[in-house]
């Protein structure tokens, strides 16, 4: 039974893109280039977070992985995965970039059956995401997501 069930989870892990180490198997290549900017994530990431993120990830996550994007502590834990989602000074290797850059199949985000509704970020989007991880993915102290207004 016990065998049953781990090759099962095996199976299940590799048709979902993850090799047996966890590590997604993601092609960076395709990543665009981090902005050369200084970013300041009050001004350039919390709102685009909160027009782009909050309305899934925020206090009351919607998605399946559980993944809370409403402070620091939480968008950089992940999900349930127990994978870290934001790997400060590593935009490369920060699963969030790879979803948000459509790296990992079946976990693009947004969604691609939800795009018509919430858009995808842009290269230029995605290029500030990158260059504030790679930054170190600073952000201030008491400073939450709030849903953007409308």
């Amino acid at each position: 039974m016990i065998k049953k069930i781990l090759s099962t989870t095996a199976v299940a892990m590799l048709v979902c893109g993850l090799n047996l180490n966890g590590a997604e198997e993601v092609d960076t290549s395709k990543l665009p280039a981090p902005s050369d900017k200084k970013v300041d994530f009050v001004k350039d990431i919390k709102p685009l977070f909160e027009k782009s993120c909050f309305n899934c990830h925020g206090v009351k996550p919607r998605a399946k992985g559980k993944y809370f994007m409403n402070n620091r502590e939480k968008a950089i834990a992940g999900g349930s995965s127990d994978e870290k989602a934001i790997i400060a000074g590593k935009s490369a290797k920060s699963p969030l970039v790879h979803m948000v850059t459509d790296l990992v199949e079946e976990m693009e985000m947004p969604p691609i059956d939800k795009r018509e509704k919430y858009k995808a970020l842009t290269k230029k989007q995605i290029g500030l995401v990158r260059a504030w991880i790679d930054q170190g993915a600073k952000w201030p102290a008491g400073v939450e997501l709030q849903k953007a207004a409308q």
